[in-house]
């Protein structure tokens, strides 16, 4: 599945902005991860946020609990990240990304995951 990540943009800090993952060919697979991840300048990719599809649990990490929220609209074959109370070392590109055979244990693990959006950039300035 290709995905296609879009959204983002600069905003001043308590700000929101919603990231839009689509899958431009295929669908998303109705099994396994997909999550959030980020990478700013400088620093590794991290993981933000991801959902397990069979459950629809979702995981987040603790820089965004409680501010940042993942969905998804099947209808729409899209994944969204709504982010709050944006703060500027949310900073960073954001990619989507999803693997149908992934397992609990590698949600959080960027190299478990073997398709990836282009990236999507958000600054958030003080």
């Amino acid at each position: 599945v290709q995905l296609q990540a879009s959204g983002g943009g600069l905003v001043q800090a308590g700000d929101s902005l919603r990231l839009s993952c689509a899958a431009s060919e295929g669908t998303f697979s109705r099994s396994g991860n997909m999550a959030w991840f980020r990478q700013s300048s400088g620093k590794e990719r991290e993981f933000v946020a991801g959902i397990r599809w069979m459950s629809y649990s979702t995981y987040y990490d603790d820089s965004v609990k409680g501010r940042f929220t993942v969905s998804r609209d099947n209808a729409k074959n899209t994944v969204f990240l709504q982010m709050n109370i944006l703060k500027p070392e949310d900073t960073a590109v954001y990619y989507c990304a999803t693997n149908p055979r992934g397992i609990l244990s590698t949600l959080r693990v960027a190299t478990s995951y073997n398709s990836w959006g282009q990236g999507t950039k958000v600054t958030v300035s003080s």
